[in-house]
């Protein structure tokens, strides 16, 4: 695939992150290959409390794609899990389709990507590891369970109050840490929801005898390059380069 950039032969990913998320850019990174242009938008709101912030990050998707003027990537990647907690599926869908006719590349949310791999995987049984606020992880919760999967635990990483953007002083220690609390599950597979919370170290490196581990961002980058035709490559050398400064 041309993508008329000598910096995207393979394609151009569009994603949107919210505003104060320094993981998904950093963690696209490591997961898409260099052939891959990213372009990234904000996902911006005004809102004070965190469920009307995550909302209106799917419901004002298109002013963030709008500003990405006359550019037009092959695909876009919503990297925001929480917002799908809390937007009925069909509003999502409406709005996604709206998006997708309006500018003429296909959107891919975080949480439609991590359902595309669950059912790829056969998985139905999911433990979840969240960074959310007790309200915000039950929404979790209902969202799997009328996906048709079945949660059966829950490991909570702890942040500082109820405001959704203290996941982003988290780091993939706590994601190890949480899931070390979950002790001994019978799961098929364990999900690390939510993009903010950094996930891929633990992935690379995981307790022994773990059931396989998702993540938002890794579900999210496998969609947008399967949309291109592209394999997920090998990206843990990538991830050891990002959080060690070196390739060896």
């Amino acid at each position: 695939m041309s993508a008329g950039n000598d910096y995207g032969r393979n394609g151009v990913v569009g994603i949107g992150t919210p505003q104060a998320n320094p993981t998904v850019e950093a963690e696209m990174a490591i997961l898409l290959p260099p052939t891959i242009l990213r372009v990234t938008t904000r996902l911006t709101s005004r809102a004070e409390a965190p469920e009307d912030r995550l909302r209106d990050y799917i419901e004002r998707l298109e002013p963030a794609l709008e500003s990405f003027d006359t550019l037009r990537p092959h695909v876009f990647g919503f990297a925001c899990t929480a917002a799908s907690y809390l937007v009925a599926p069909e509003r999502e869908a409406a709005i996604v389709a709206a998006a997708e006719a309006h500018y003429g590349y296909p959107v891919i949310t975080a949480a439609a990507a991590i359902a595309r791999k669950l059912r790829a995987l056969g998985a139905h049984r999911i433990a979840l590891v969240s960074p959310y606020p007790a309200a915000l992880g039950q929404a979790a919760v209902a969202h799997w369970r009328a996906q048709g999967f079945a949660p059966v635990a829950v490991g909570n990483a702890a942040i500082a109050g109820t405001d959704t953007r203290g996941i982003y002083a988290l780091g993939s220690t706590d994601a190890r840490a949480s899931l070390a609390n979950l002790g001994v599950v019978s799961a098929d597979v364990i999900l690390i929801t939510g993009t903010g919370m950094p996930s891929l170290p633990l992935i690379a490196d995981p307790p022994s005898g773990s059931p396989p581990i998702l993540s938002s961002n890794l579900a999210l980058a496998e969609a947008l390059l399967a949309q291109l035709g592209q394999p997920l490559p090998d990206w843990r050398a990538r991830c050891r380069a990002a959080i060690q400064g070196s390739l060896s």
